[in-house]
């Protein structure tokens, strides 16, 4: 298995628990964080259902921290692109294509992250909402620096539309991921430019 950081555990080695989050995100983005329950979730890693309680304290728990732990993965990424070049132009294009990518390897998180949030303790919640304030204001900051003439409020409106764009590749599968990649690429960075 990977050492390296993934959306449901960062900076672990993958483990059992991330194979219960993994199952459980499949599970929570087909039926709903409702429609599942402890024992689905068991079944699917091949597990009875009490025995998840070893590893999370209940399904709210494990809800909580697959969402904290996607948004910290993306936070942390989108900070690591930024940081790794002085050229605003290809800082968006690092963070684009960094989007872009988790949204494709990841559908069923992007789901998940879509429609649970208002499931998530209210701790939780306040948490995962910090955190996807600071992956915007990365952006917003990226945006302004790389397409002159663009206001904060603008930014950060154009982020926030390059996000559902990107977003939506749960329910847009009718091309290969090579070739979407390369289509939300080019429609992402192409919008972000019409912003000036």
């Amino acid at each position: 298995m990977s050492t390296s950081p993934t959306p449901l555990v960062t900076g672990e080695k993958a483990t059992r628990r991330e194979e219960i989050l993994s199952a459980a995100a499949e599970l929570f983005a087909r039926h709903g964080f409702h429609g599942v329950g402890i024992d689905d979730i068991g079944a699917a890693v091949g597990i009875s259902g009490p025995a998840l309680y070893r590893h999370f304290r209940s399904k709210d728990a494990m809800l909580g921290e697959m969402l904290n732990s996607i948004s910290h993965y993306l936070l942390d990424g989108g900070t690591a692109r930024v940081d790794a070049t002085a050229d605003p132009e290809q800082a968006l294009a690092e963070l684009v294509e960094f989007h872009v990518d988790f949204a494709l390897t990841h559908p069923s998180l992007i789901t998940v992250q879509e429609r649970n949030l208002a499931n998530l303790t209210d701790a939780d919640r306040k948490q995962v909402r910090a955190l996807q304030r600071r992956y915007v204001e990365i952006w917003v900051k990226v945006i302004r620096d790389a397409v002159p003439g663009v206001g904060e409020r603008q930014a950060r409106s154009a982020a926030h539309a390059v996000f559902g764009l990107i977003n939506s590749t749960p329910y847009n599968r009718h091309l290969d991921d090579d070739e979407l990649a390369v289509l939300l690429r080019r429609l992402a960075l192409g919008a972000l430019q019409a912003a000036a």
